[in-house]
């Protein structure tokens, strides 16, 4: 019996570790593809010997990216950047590197390719992450007409840098910010609770549609058999659409941290995204902002979790078990402000 190959460059980050055990289960020898297979070892427990196999390739390279997709059925290509730092840019990585990966796939006669792209992508977004990113999905197609797009929101995981991120912050500030309100909050008179009323919220900022890391993974390893996937582009979101404000009140109850929610305009955090940007594996960046002025949601009439098969769980089921470790020792879930 001739083994399956699945060869997933960039396996051994945040979703890749997730990707390779749903793979493993589904009987794939995997082909790990990452610059340091060091960085991947940790992987190989996850299957039976030989299952997975840690392989050096860079998506840079057309002979690394050539012996890494020889023999394989399909291709996943996972590598992405939030930041840029030198050489590590986003044409170098989100257009570039994915053609380069199509390309090799295209001439490996490779059976399927899967290609993760972010919802927001568009090439006249004001953010070079958007903006290379709906390239190299033109450029995917370019090299390889029957790949398969899949675009998710935020994704969220015992190991994501979204969740984990804000909930460490509540640890040391009594301040959390919001994204996307209004600069002068909106004054509404003669209410039904009062004579006046201060909205500084307004519609709650930038609304996102957070994925869990294990439906976007099922939805992938789906992607790679079900007959009508290649040539179409996937919206991965959850069951639910946040707002900014409702994204850090359900946090803050969650970690039992009751903090003062304060709006942040974007042209503040762009002043510190163009500062912070100056420092390797910045917190923020300019190019970060910009993404944030647009809402991070499934488009109207876009195909989703459902069409391949995936019901989406919901983030209020999953945030407590791995947050429960930022939460104050000895204190109930309170609300916030």
């Amino acid at each position: 019996m001739v083994k399956r190959i699945v060869t997933v460059f960039g396996g051994s980050g945040f979703v890749g570790r997730h990707l390779v055990r749903h793979l493993t289960a589904d009987g794939a020898t995997v082909r790990v593809a990452v610059r340091d297979p060091e960085d991947a070892r940790y992987l190989k427990i996850m299957g039976e010997v030989g299952q997975i196999v840690p392989f050096a390739a860079d998506i840079r390279n057309e002979t690394t990216l050539a012996a890494a997709v020889e023999g394989a059925e399909s291709v996943v290509n996972l590598v992405g950047i939030l930041s840029e730092w030198r050489a590590q840019n986003f044409a170098n990585v989100h257009t570039q590197g994915a053609a380069n990966v199509a390309k090799a796939a295209a001439a490996a006669d490779v059976a399927r390719l899967v290609q993760i792209s972010a919802i927001g992508a568009d090439e006249k977004s004001g953010a070079r992450y958007a903006q290379t990113k709906a390239a190299g999905e033109a450029a995917i197609y370019a090299e390889f007409p029957n790949a398969t797009i899949i675009r998710p929101s935020v994704i969220f995981g015992p190991e994501d840098h979204f969740f984990n991120f804000f909930a460490g912050l509540a640890r040391f500030t009594w301040v959390m910010p919001v994204f996307g309100c209004p600069v002068i909050p909106i004054l509404k008179w003669f209410t039904d609770d009062a004579i006046l009323n201060i909205d500084f919220y307004g519609d709650g900022g930038t609304k996102f549609q957070p994925v869990y890391v294990d439906d976007v993974a099922a939805a992938i390893v789906s992607a790679l058999a079900v007959e009508d996937a290649p040539g179409k582009t996937y919206e991965l979101g959850g069951p639910s659409v946040y707002s900014s404000v409702d994204i850090m009140r359900m946090l803050t109850k969650i970690i039992g941290r009751k903090r003062l929610l304060v709006p942040i305009p974007f042209w503040y955090l762009a002043i510190w995204g163009w500062l912070l940007q100056k420092i390797p594996a910045p917190l923020l960046t300019y190019d970060q902002v910009k993404q944030l002025e647009v809402d991070n949601v499934v488009s109207e009439g876009a195909k989703t979790l459902a069409d391949l098969g995936v019901m989406a769980t919901p983030a209020e089921a999953i945030l407590p078990g791995y947050l429960s470790r930022f939460k104050k020792v000895g204190h109930e879930a309170a609300s916030s402000t």
